[in-house]
């Protein structure tokens, strides 16, 4: 039962409830390596509306270190979420059964590399910025890639901005007096389904967020390591499924 449940969960075969299943457990993930890594790097890593607004005003203030550093992490964000399309694209032209579990495998490495490297990433600057920011802005493109393919943009969880504001948006619908409602026009209502979606996923960020930040206090980098044990098991039985399609079509040749 497990497995199967996992199999659904980043499998090949989509449905709504996997999705939003899915969609939880990467909020909670993204919540935690995004407020834990603040402490690490001293920077939200997800947040690419602060970091393009700060490369804004830095160029207005002429300090052109502080953009490029800005401009370093918006690239990397990019880079993440484009080498979770090619991995995806590439995946589904092969059928693979680990089409939306590799981009998650993948994550789940570079959170090790992160975990049991970082403190001598953060202690190495690149060119332009640290290679921990780097890392993580990649981590966080790469993610909000893959739900958003997976959901066909249905969901996100890295960008909070846009969940509140679908909240509000509902919220206002259902709070909304139709009063008498003219011939021919339709009542507003809020779609009850989707505000509990949204809200379950604002929360699970939130409680990740207080996971990472309490754990990297505690540990240190170190905490990401069962954040990344938790990919691992998300994406191991689809990636294991192509495995062992692989074995038995060389078996047959």
């Amino acid at each position: 039962m497990a497995i199967r449940y996992i199999r659904s969960l980043t499998g090949r075969r989509r449905t709504v409830v996997a999705n939003r299943h899915l969609g939880f457990v990467l909020a909670f993930v993204a919540g935690a390596i995004n407020a834990g890594g603040f402490l690490a790097v001293q920077q939200y890593t997800s947040h690419m509306t602060g970091i393009v607004s700060a490369m804004a005003d830095n160029t207005v203030l002429g300090v052109y270190d502080l953009l490029l550093r800005g401009a370093s992490a918006l690239l990397s964000f990019i880079a993440g979420a484009a080498c979770s399309a090619i991995m995806v694209n590439y995946s589904r032209r092969r059928r693979l059964h680990s089409a939306f579990a590799l981009p998650l495998l993948f994550e789940a490495f570079l959170l090790l590399c992160f975990g049991f490297l970082g403190a001598r990433l953060a202690a190495v600057d690149g060119l332009i910025v640290s290679l921990t920011v780097i890392l993580l802005c990649f981590i966080m493109g790469l993610q909000n890639a893959l739900i958003t393919k997976v959901s066909k943009a249905e969901i996100r969880t890295t960008h909070i901005t846009g969940i509140v504001t679908d909240i509000g948006i509902e919220l206002g619908k259902l709070f909304y007096w139709n009063g008498a409602t003219p011939s021919k026009q339709p009542r507003v209502l809020a779609n009850r389904p989707r505000l509990t979606l949204l809200t379950v996923l604002a929360l699970s960020f939130f409680v990740g967020g207080v996971a990472g930040a309490y754990g990297f206090k505690l540990v240190g980098y170190i905490a990401t390591v069962p954040l990344s044990l938790v990919l691992g098991v998300l994406a191991v039985v689809p990636a294991l499924d192509d495995v062992r399609r692989y074995v038995r079509r060389a078996l047959r040749e």
